[in-house]
Order: structure tokens, then C-alpha cells, then sequence
């Protein structure tokens, strides 16, 4: 009797475990494929706010979680302002995003994302998630983390820009690109989800 006591207890509590478990994972994972993202209000580095809907004739959005002190954002750089270039004027803008608290990085505070996008002549937004409210509706758990969107705000793509995140010389498969060039095509996206790859959200949580 007393086994089968202890071995309800250690069942409920099992269980009790696996539910805490799915119930964490399913706040943190966030947006996925075909959900319609919410818009944002979030201050650019010129002091103004920008909002998804500012983009009156977008055709989608290249929404890119990034930031100023990792390796793999810095690496990424100038493919970001390379695809801003090529894709805004076919209304696919980036809107980068830094996600981190300023408190655990001060590099990446406000003023340190002036400095750096005036640095690297940012063609973008870039964006400051004051709060840090924005990015976990996302999923973003990287930096850079990207999310494609369409003109509807659906998720229509997450991931990585491409294969190499440190050699740009050495790039196979344009994720990204690929998927964007699908969408404008009305094409199946292949791959529609890849591993983001870089430096983990700063957070104080």
C-alpha cells in the first residue's frame, strides 16, 4: 500500500512537471509560421516613433532582431545594409530591432546605437524595445533573429539571413533572399524556418 502511495505521489508529481514544462514552452515560443504579427510603436534613433503601419506601400517586412555589442550582428552588418538597399525599393524594408536591456549590456544602450548606426551609415530603422516588451511576442531569442513578414504582418519566415554568420565570402544558402524573392513570387517558402544564429537576448528575467 505504501509503494502504491509513493508511486501516485511521484505520478502527480511527474505530471505536475511535464505541464509546468509545455505550459513555459508555449510563452516562449511566440510568433510561428502564418501568424499575424501585432504592430509596434518603438522609438528609432532619431527620436521618433516608428510603427509597422509608417509603411504605407510596403509589399512585407524584414523585421530583424540585432543589437550592438555581438560578434554575429556586427559580422552581419553589412549584409543587412546591403538587403535594406536592394529590397526596400521593392517594398521590402528592414526595421531592425535591438532587444536587449541596456542594464545587463550598456553597449547597447540608446545613445550607443546612435553611435553605431552613424558609424555604419544604417539605411534602416533601428529600433529600441524599451521594456523589452516586443521581442518575446516574436520568439527572438538571437541576435540577429530574423522575421519575414508580408503586407498583412503573417509570419511568413524565421530565422537565420543565411548559412555563414561569419564569413560573408563563404555564404551558400540566402535564406532570406530566398525567401523573399518566394514571396514576391507567390511561391512555397523553402525552408520556412531555419536556426537563428548568435548571441542569446540580454535580459534581466
Amino acid at each position: 500500500m505504501k509503494q502504491f502511495t509513493l508511486f501516485s505521489a511521484l505520478l502527480v508529481l511527474v505530471l505536475g512537471l511535464a505541464s509546468f514544462t509545455i505550459n513555459f514552452s508555449e510563452k516562449a515560443e511566440g510568433y510561428d509560421i502564418g501568424d499575424k504579427a501585432t504592430d509596434f510603436s518603438l522609438k528609432n534613433i532619431d527620436g521618433q516613433m516608428v510603427s509597422l503601419a509608417d509603411f504605407d506601400d510596403a509589399n512585407g517586412y524584414i523585421v530583424i532582431f540585432t543589437c550592438n555589442h555581438c560578434p554575429y550582428a556586427v559580422m552581419y552588418e553589412d549584409r543587412i545594409i546591403e538587403l535594406d538597399k536592394k529590397y526596400k525599393k521593392q517594398g521590402y524594408p528592414v526595421i531592425a530591432i535591438n532587444p536587449n536591456d541596456p542594464d545587463v549590456k550598456p553597449e547597447d544602450s540608446f545613445e550607443n546605437m546612435k553611435v553605431r548606426a552613424q558609424e555604419k551609415g544604417f539605411t534602416f530603422p533601428y529600433l529600441i524595445d524599451e521594456g523589452q516588451k516586443i521581442f518575446p511576442q516574436y520568439g527572438a531569442t538571437k541576435t540577429p533573429h530574423v522575421f519575414l513578414l508580408d503586407k498583412d504582418m503573417v509570419v511568413q519566415y524565421i530565422g537565420s539571413i543565411d548559412d555563414s554568420a561569419r564569413d560573408a565570402s563563404q555564404v551558400e544558402e540566402t535564406f532570406l533572399e530566398d525567401a523573399i524573392v518566394s514571396l514576391q513570387m507567390g511561391e512555397e517558402i523553402n525552408p520556412k524556418v531555419t536556426k537563428a544564429v548568435g548571441c542569446s537576448i540580454k535580459s534581466k528575467k
